[in-house]
């Protein structure tokens, strides 16, 4: 479960790290922006939506016996609840990872020169990523952590795909 504020590179690493596991990867942001698509108004219980319907899909495919790597802000325990619950209703193996930007300018750059092709999502502002960042729990489970500011995403995943093994 790859977690962290917008614009941090959680859909890359998680796309290169499922790659190299190979496994199924599933984005909150894709899941949102499809029901956005479907003209659904865009409001927190489309958010939740977005999140249970990846649950859903998880779930489906961990009792096929495959991984699946999840990208998402994951910002409240209600959020990080989801992927528990999955991980328990399937004995699959929960890894919260947490990227982080440690140098606020970096972060606010990387926010800024993105383009997720995202039509109906939308890219937060910097004051909504201050906001979110004021806002974030506290982790309460064990978390992997890497600060992504002067890492790639090839590197970062790497790094995530060695110490998963080691786990």
């Amino acid at each position: 479960m790859i977690s962290g504020l917008p614009g941090v590179g959680k859909t890359s690493v998680a796309e290169i790290a499922a790659a190299l596991m190979g496994s199924l990867h599933l984005s909150i942001d894709a899941v949102e922006e499809s029901m956005l698509a479907c003209g659904l108004p865009a409001s927190w219980r489309v958010g939740v939506a977005a999140y249970e319907a990846a649950r859903a899909m998880a779930e489906l495919n961990l009792h096929l016996g495959h991984s699946v790597v999840v990208d998402a802000v994951n910002d409240s325990d209600e959020a990080r609840q989801t992927w528990r619950t999955a991980a328990s209703r399937t004995g699959g193996r929960l890894v919260f990872v947490y990227l982080v930007i440690k140098d606020a300018r970096t972060h606010e750059q990387r926010l800024r020169n993105r383009d997720r092709g995202l039509v109906h999502v939308g890219d937060p502002t910097w004051a909504d990523v201050e906001r979110r960042r004021a806002d974030y729990a506290a982790w309460s489970d064990e978390v992997l952590e890497f600060d992504t500011t002067a890492r790639t995403a090839d590197e970062v995943a790497d790094a995530l795909v060695s110490c998963l093994d080691a786990k």
